[in-house]
């Protein structure tokens, strides 16, 4: 089924469904040019996706799939994949119930496995809430973790990604008072090795030229303002190097991005989430990518969330989504192992 068309299949959840996910599926699917690259389709709700589709995308037709075989994937249709029949009038934007969480976790779930099946060559997320997701009971934080239990994956690396910038973090949804004592020489090692390895598959670049940012300010100066650098970050670099690898640091932090930015790095490795999300989101705050390193599937973010406070105004900005659903696209036909 997959070797049928050339474009990759992608199935894209619709997220929280009292946020703007649905508007921003709606919007990002029926754009005609979305389809010259892929095959996208939204794993979510019908009845809800309809409720809001005249205010949205009036013109365009949806499409109720059995599976991914059964999508019509052209101009003009949007295909949905059906998992919940939430009420659209007991649907209230911006107010989640443990009703609407349930249906959020149940298209994360399904797109994971439809992915392992290889039914579809890659999953774009639109975003959830952390509270949300607490609401069912789960014991996962966020997207991540789920897609890291669901896959079986013991090391995954969260990556923000633009045309500009790259950065991947270390440690992720950390306080920032826990990031010292949770950085370990393996740690760094196992990031670089990750980000490394997927830039060169799933990215299409030969050989990356990666730089790594240090924790403290001015990189530490020599121990005066902070160790970290000099005990575990430079020998994680060194040690990093000898298998030929293009890795320069620790950098400070208020400089490296400037020079990323400008073509000569292809990513920054970061210690702690708003090190890089900061610098990311100046130049990247409305095509940002979040995309999860290190799993056998491909995933694709968009780099928001859920945005309570628009949901249901038929304002939301579709370009994360759409940069999202793209980039699904080009590391799946970049990586021979999904690819095939």
């Amino acid at each position: 089924m997959l070797a049928e068309d050339p474009r990759p299949i992608i199935g894209v959840t619709m997220g929280d469904p009292v946020g703007i996910g649905p508007e921003i599926a709606l919007l990002a699917l029926k754009s005609p040019s979305i389809y010259t690259g892929c095959r996208p389709f939204v794993i979510g709700d019908a009845g809800l996706l309809s409720a809001i589709k005249p205010a949205v995308a009036k013109n365009a037709a949806l499409h109720q799939m059995a599976s991914p075989a059964d999508g019509r994937f052209e101009e003009g249709i949007i295909n949905v994949l059906s998992l919940s029949d939430l009420d659209p009038f007991k649907t209230v934007p911006g107010k989640p119930t443990v009703q609407t969480g349930r249906a959020m976790v149940s298209y994360i779930e399904t797109a994971i496995d439809l992915a392992l099946k290889c039914q579809i060559h890659g999953v774009a997320t639109c975003p959830i809430n952390k509270a949300a997701l607490r609401q069912t009971g789960s014991r996962f934080i966020g997207h991540t973790e789920i897609l890291a239990h669901r896959t079986g994956t013991d090391s995954v690396v969260m990556m923000l990604a633009g045309k500009k910038l790259r950065v991947a973090l270390v440690t992720i949804h950390e306080p920032l008072a826990n990031v010292p004592n949770l950085l370990s020489h393996e740690k760094i090692i196992q990031t670089i090795h990750i980000t490394r390895r997927s830039l060169r598959i799933r990215f299409g670049i030969g050989t990356p030229r990666l730089a790594v940012a240090g924790l403290n300010p001015h990189a530490g100066e020599t121990g005066i303002l902070g160790r970290e650098e000099e005990e575990l970050i430079a020998p994680a670099i060194a040690a990093s190097k000898k298998d030929g690898s293009r890795i320069e640091g620790p950098f400070p932090p208020d400089t490296i991005f400037y020079f990323a930015a400008r073509g000569r790095y292809d990513a920054v490795i970061c210690m702690y989430h708003d090190q890089g999300s900061i610098p990311f989101k100046l130049l990247h705050f409305d095509d940002g990518v979040n995309t999860t390193l290190g799993m056998p599937i491909v995933r694709t973010s968009v780099d928001h969330g859920t945005a309570y406070d628009i949901a249901g105004t038929g304002t939301a900005d579709p370009r994360s989504l759409t940069a999202a659903i793209q980039m699904a696209a080009e590391q799946s036909k970049n990586d021979p192992a999904i690819a095939t």
